[in-house]
């Protein structure tokens, strides 16, 4: 665990087949001049100096054309991109999250890109989320960027309470149950209820799994004994150690961090920046008591975490792909990954890993620590509609509001057989 430097810069589908869509396409007519070029980004971390950088590099190399960037929410993205895919005023180039990835490749909603797999990255592409990004042996979406989630924690408070880093998931669920007891009004580990994501890490150290895949079934496994002692301690946290909303989601999780609500944080690497500056890149009143650590394991190391991040393709109905793969290659060049590097991002390009340390220095162990143990969901094309069905978010609120974590468990394997096996 290490503290932060002191300035720094803020980080300014369902499985349904879509009718009418080509996972071939050349869409033909694709360089006409003045096309416009459509480009999806979700949510806020693509920092605006990467977009800057996309829309005037690609108007460069393209004389004529245009590229629009219109940014889209995570929240019901699954269903947007199954509508907007379809139709005929489909965008170009879609992001997507690396678990909604395999409902869109499946599905014949994006264009192949093994013609352009080398001029993307080919083998320096992050293997993990290319594995993501691929269907039938055919790669439908590239990596775009990934973040290993790690552990913030306001140092001054831990010493008020005397409470030390943890080594062992245990003494993170006990500590942060101390650390409550201890500062009143403050968050232990601030947990809100539809943080799914942070979950998962207590049922994989446990030695459950969310769903197991047997021949051609899937076999979930939330209520297996494994699964419900991880759960358990998920519910310990969220009903003993934290104050986040019980129906709150992990959005803009750091501000309770940031204006000291809470001791203890988990997130993606990238949280860094908008904890220890604010939106006018000054540094913020806990940027010099801001620690680190990696998620400690059920015996002590790393625990397996869930690795975020994104994939990104080319729509299938794009009436310009050979424009849209221009823009692409733009989005996967060293120069465009090298932005998102310096902007706490881990880049899609192996290589440019260590850009990520050049930007935060003190977090480069702990990141690529929880990096190397960091694991995905179930790989099935219909998990995406677990996600969009809110199914995970309906059980870890329901176990935030103290439920009886068997019977919820039980019932979420049932719906998520039933989604993965339909």
């Amino acid at each position: 665990m290490k503290k932060t430097l002191g300035a720094v810069a803020l980080l300014g589908a369902s499985a349904l087949l879509l009718a009418g869509c080509s996972g071939s396409g050349d869409g033909g007519g694709s360089s006409a001049e003045g096309a416009e070029i459509r480009v999806w980004l979700v949510g806020t971390d693509t920092p605006q100096e990467a977009r800057d950088y996309l829309k005037e590099t690609f108007e460069e190399e393209n004389p004529g054309s245009t590229l629009v960037i219109e940014e889209q929410q995570w929240t019901g993205l699954v269903d947007k991109l199954t509508t907007s895919l379809s139709s005929s005023d489909s965008p170009d180039i879609v992001e997507m999250g690396n678990t909604q990835a395999p409902a869109f490749t499946s599905s014949g909603a994006l264009l192949s890109l093994d013609d352009i797999y080398d001029q993307l990255g080919g083998d320096d592409l992050l293997p993990g989320f290319v594995q993501a990004g691929t269907w039938d042996d055919t790669l439908y979406a590239a990596p775009y960027y990934s973040g290993a989630r790690v552990v913030f924690y306001n140092t001054a408070m831990y010493e008020q309470a005397g409470v030390a880093v943890p080594t062992t998931l245990d003494e993170y669920v006990s500590n942060g149950v101390a650390l409550a007891g201890a500062l009143p009004g403050v968050s232990g580990v601030y947990f809100p209820g539809k943080d799914w994501y942070n979950g998962l890490p207590f049922i994989w150290e446990n030695g459950g799994e969310i769903a197991v895949q047997d021949g051609d079934e899937w076999d979930a496994q939330l209520s297996s004994e494994e699964s419900l002692a991880g759960l358990a301690q998920v519910q310990e946290l969220m009903t003993k150690a934290s104050l986040a909303a019980k129906d709150g989601d992990e959005a803009d999780g750091w501000v309770p961090f940031r204006t000291e609500q809470a001791a203890t944080y988990s997130a993606p690497s990238w949280a860094y920046w908008s904890i220890v500056a604010d939106e006018d890149k000054q540094p913020t009143a806990v940027a010099d008591i801001t620690g680190y650590f990696a998620l400690p394991g059920m015996d002590g190391g790393a625990a397996q975490v869930f690795a975020g991040g994104s994939n990104v393709g080319i729509a299938a109905k794009s009436q310009h792909p050979d424009l849209a793969k221009s823009a692409l290659e733009i989005m996967l060049s060293d120069d465009y990954q090298t932005i998102l590097a310096e902007n706490g991002l881990v880049p899609a390009l192996v290589s440019l890993g260590d850009k990520v340390a050049a930007a935060t220095p003190e977090l480069a162990t702990v990141i690529a620590e929880a990096a190397a143990n960091a694991k995905l969901t179930p790989a099935s094309p219909n998990w995406a509609d677990v996600e969009a069905q809110g199914i995970m978010q309906d059980l870890f609120v329901n176990i935030a509001n103290g439920g009886d974590i068997k019977e919820l468990a039980t019932a979420a394997d049932e719906q998520i057989e039933s989604i993965l096996n339909g």
